[in-house]
């Protein structure tokens, strides 16, 4: 199996949920901690269908796969590349009856509105703006991790276009664009309803910022208690452990 389905310049990564396992390039753009905090924050009820945006090689669709009873899977991917990883780790870990990656740009809002509506819209979005440094516009992580094929109002338009009425979106983000990502999330109509600072110790500010959406919702905000990745020894907090299993 794995020398059918895994490349020279991939690794086999498990993630040590249920026997899954995640195909990676080894030495490109690999997921880190706010992907699993993000699929870890979203609320996923049993039944639920999810579509997950700028998915990159799977790691959200795979952790929510595992961790709730969601009946089907969506991720949507630009990059020809990241989707057939995606792919082939679906046909790995044998999750083809929930999980399906499509190779499509986010911005095609008539495609997406093809779709059948999600309950719930995850994102894990670049954070820079495209002026921010300098950039190789071919270069896949510069992609990844700047906004050169798509901005954050396109990653909000698109999520309208597939979610149900009162779906939800989940999104991570930076804690410097806090203003652009609520004023634009409540232009197209999701209301922001839950904040959730990421910091890594109790001493240092915050690094990433947790956003949950209502499509349509009514205006009302809550904060929640901060997340810290480490303690003061440099190691994993409960909370984080509990998130990773451990």
């Amino acid at each position: 199996m794995e020398e059918i389905l895994i490349n020279d310049d991939e690794t086999l990564d498990d993630l040590q949920l249920n026997g899954i396992h995640l195909i990676q390039k080894k030495e490109a753009f690999r997921f880190g901690v706010d992907a699993v905090l993000l699929a870890n924050f979203a609320k996923v009820k049993k039944g639920s269908r999810i579509i997950d945006l700028c998915s990159g090689t799977g790691i959200i669709p795979f952790i929510i796969a595992g961790k709730t009873e969601a009946k089907s899977i969506i991720g949507i991917e630009i990059q020809k590349e990241m989707t057939d990883m995606a792919s082939r780790s679906a046909g790995y870990n044998k999750m083809e009856d929930r999980i399906n990656f499509i190779n499509h740009d986010l911005k095609d809002v008539k495609f997406l509105s093809s779709l059948e509506k999600a309950d719930v819209v995850t994102v894990n979005p670049p954070y820079k703006l495209r002026n921010s440094g300098l950039i190789n516009p071919d270069d896949k992580n510069a992609i990844a991790r700047h906004e050169i094929l798509c901005t954050f109002e396109d990653v909000v338009i698109a999520s309208k276009a597939v979610l149900k009425h009162n779906g939800r979106l989940y999104i991570i983000h930076r804690p410097d664009r806090l203003v652009d990502i609520l004023c634009t999330m409540r232009k197209h109509r999701i209301e922001p309803k839950e904040i959730r600072m990421i910091h890594s110790n109790c001493t240092k500010a915050p690094s990433m910022v947790l956003v949950e959406g209502q499509n349509n919702g009514g205006a009302f905000l809550k904060w929640m208690p901060p997340l810290y990745i480490y303690d003061l020894d440099g190691n994993y907090t409960k909370e984080l452990n509990d998130i990773y299993g451990k």
